[in-house]
């Protein structure tokens, strides 16, 4: 009878198209959120690659404009490597940094922004129009191209192992007792097991006699081997943390286009050299290149950015070998009565003469 008047659960709505617009919209704001903060960023691992970044683009070599700084382009790089994107707005001569927007979109490409602008009494917010803005983005997915990834978002399983790691770690040497020793004791008062603490506090070095005259435990003098003191450092070698730590900031490393053997203790020159042009040519440039092509774009002029030769990027001993076989290459086609077409017509061939198609 009761069953009557029972309140009857609604029916759950099951849809079975993979896309929408509801579908859509959760996904980018769930790229957003996610590509704004990723985790193990407080690392020394993250912030030294963040620091490589940075301090590259610090020294870059710009042209075409005097409104990217070297503290713009350190911004850049640092915004780029944390959120993977990065938001300048165009204000007469110079760049304003934004800390934070939101966009409409037409085509899938940004149409409009409401910007967030830091200010030092409180920031304002604007809204302008996509040519305003300049806006550089890593890592975007195809459900929302307007947004970027940061590395540590596109590898947050082992950017989270690695704060695990060192978090386990900073724990057990805050928490666990390292260098503690338990001395057993026959039973006895409170009291006298206070004074007896107290009496080994501060006697380093020392020998130290203590005698026990309530000896009643386990209905008799306890055996002479309890007074031997037991280690209570926690033994966590099994769980090898040393390896598991090198290993998740290689991988990190490797995330943002570092190679981890550049700091290895054994590291030569010669490895060094090649870290640093792994890291400019595959990482660095291509994202300078972004730039330009953003800069180019809304500021009305040929803008280009080089990270490799400000940071010497190169083999100089190749480079010299080169040089002096393409000019003896050059003197003998003249010796042999090319014309300077031809030269350069052969020069193509190999990718060293003009309209090459070489990047």
């Amino acid at each position: 009878m009761f069953g009557l008047f029972k309140r009857k659960e609604p029916a759950v709505e099951k849809r079975a198209v993979p896309q929408g617009f509801t579908t859509e919209m959760m996904t980018a704001r769930a790229e957003w959120l996610s590509g704004v903060s990723g985790v193990a960023e407080l690392t020394a691992a993250v912030q030294s690659c963040i620091s490589l970044w940075e301090n590259a683009f610090a020294l870059a070599h710009v042209e075409g404009t005097r409104m990217l700084t070297r503290q713009d382009l350190a911004t850049f790089a640092r915004s780029i490597a944390l959120r993977g994107e990065a938001v300048f707005l165009i204000r007469g001569d110079r760049l304003v940094p934004v800390s934070g927007w939101d966009l409409s979109t037409r085509d899938s490409r940004p149409r409009a922004y409401r910007l967030s602008l830091p200010e030092a009494g409180g920031g304002s917010t604007e809204t302008v129009l996509a040519a305003e803005v300049l806006h550089v983005r890593i890592g975007s997915s195809q459900q929302a191209p307007w947004a970027g990834t940061s590395p540590l978002h596109r590898s947050s399983l082992t950017a989270g192992m690695l704060q695990s790691v060192e978090s386990a770690l900073s724990e057990i040497y805050r928490e666990a007792p390292i260098g503690s020793q338990i001395v057993p004791f026959p039973e006895s008062q409170e009291v006298d097991l206070n004074d007896l603490a107290r009496g080994f506090r501060g006697r380093r070095g020392r020998i130290l006699m203590r005698e026990s005259v309530n000896v009643v435990a386990a209905g008799g003098p306890a055996p002479a081997q309890d007074w031997r003191p037991a280690e209570v450092t926690p033994n966590i070698g099994g769980v090898m943390p040393v390896e598991m730590l090198q290993a998740s900031r290689a991988a990190v490393m490797a995330a943002y286009g570092v190679l981890p053997a550049i700091f290895a203790d054994n590291a030569q020159g010669p490895l060094v050299r090649e870290a640093q042009r792994h890291l400019a040519q595959w990482t660095l440039q291509p994202l300078a290149m972004l730039l330009s092509e953003e800069a180019t774009a809304k500021l009305g002029a040929e803008v280009m950015i080089d990270v490799m030769r400000p940071l010497q990027a190169f083999d100089s001993g190749l480079r010299a070998r080169s040089f002096y076989a393409l000019v003896d290459a050059m003197a003998r086609a003249k010796e042999g009565g090319l014309s300077e077409d031809q030269i350069g017509q052969a020069l193509t061939l190999v990718n060293w003469g003009p309209n090459d198609g070489a990047a």
